[in-house]
C-alpha cells in the first residue's frame, strides 16, 4: 500500500506536457518552467511551415530553431541552434523559474512565413529513458522497477524541498512587505503630527499678531 501511494505521488509530482504554438519571423516565444534543483529536463520539438497552397502545415527541413534557457539567476545555461526537429536537454542547478525561449533561424525560410512548433517537455522521472538504462546497466525487470522507484522517491524529495524553498521565499517576501507597510504608516503618522504641530504654531502666531494689532 505504501509503495502504491509513493508511486501515485511520483506520477503527480513528475511533470510532462505537450503543446503547440505559432510563431512568425523574428518572433520569440518563451515559457516559464518551475524546476527543482538537480532535475533533468528534456524538450522534444518539431517545426512545420505554413503552406499557403494547401492552407496547412508541412515539414520543412531547412528551418532552424534556436533554443535559449536561463536559470532563476538570469544566467544562460543553454543557447544552441537546432534543426527543424530535435531534442534539447539540460539539468537545473538551482531551484526556481527557468525561462525556455525558442525563435527561428529566419535566414533559412521565406520572409513573412508562419511556423507551427510542436513542443513536449518532460521533467523528473519522465525524462529518463529506462530502456536505455536497462540495456546500459544490464538490469533485469525487477532491478529496473527498483531503479524507477528509487528515482521517483528522489524526485519526490526534490519537489518537497522545492516547495519548502518556495514557502520560505513567500514568507520572506510577506515579512518584508509587512515591514515596509508598517514603517510607511509610522512615517505618515510622524508627518501628520509634524504638520499638525506646525499648523497649530502658525495659527497661534497669527492670532497673537491679530491680538496685538
Amino acid at each position: 500500500m505504501l509503495i502504491r501511494s509513493v508511486l501515485l505521488l511520483a506520477v503527480l509530482v513528475s511533470s510532462t506536457y505537450a503543446l503547440y504554438f505559432h510563431i512568425a519571423e523574428t518572433e520569440r516565444k518563451c515559457f516559464i518552467e518551475e524546476i527543482p534543483d538537480e532535475t533533468m529536463v528534456i524538450g522534444n520539438y518539431k517545426v512545420q511551415l505554413f503552406d499557403p497552397n494547401t492552407k496547412g502545415y508541412a515539414d520543412y527541413p531547412g528551418i532552424g530553431m534556436h533554443v535559449e534557457i536561463k536559470d532563476p539567476d538570469d544566467k544562460v545555461i543553454l543557447s544552441k541552434l537546432y534543426t527543424s526537429e530535435g531534442k534539447f536537454t539540460f539539468t537545473s542547478h538551482s531551484p526556481g523559474e527557468h525561462v525556455i525561449c525558442l525563435y527561428s533561424n529566419s535566414s533559412s525560410w521565406f520572409s513573412g512565413a508562419q511556423l507551427r512548433v510542436h513542443m513536449d517537455i518532460q521533467t523528473g522521472e519522465h525524462a529518463q529513458d529506462y530502456e536505455k538504462v536497462a540495456a546500459k546497466d544490464k538490469l533485469n525487470e525487477l532491478q529496473l522497477r527498483i531503479r524507477q522507484l528509487l528515482d521517483q522517491v528522489e524526485q519526490i524529495t526534490k519537489e518537497q524541498n522545492y516547495q519548502r524553498y518556495r514557502e520560505e521565499r513567500f514568507r520572506a517576501t510577506s515579512e518584508s512587505t509587512n515591514s515596509r507597510v508598517l514603517w510607511w504608516s509610522v512615517v505618515q503618522t510622524v508627518i501628520l503630527l509634524l504638520t499638525g504641530f506646525w499648523q497649530m504654531r502658525h495659527l497661534k502666531g497669527f492670532f497673537e499678531a491679530k491680538k496685538l494689532v
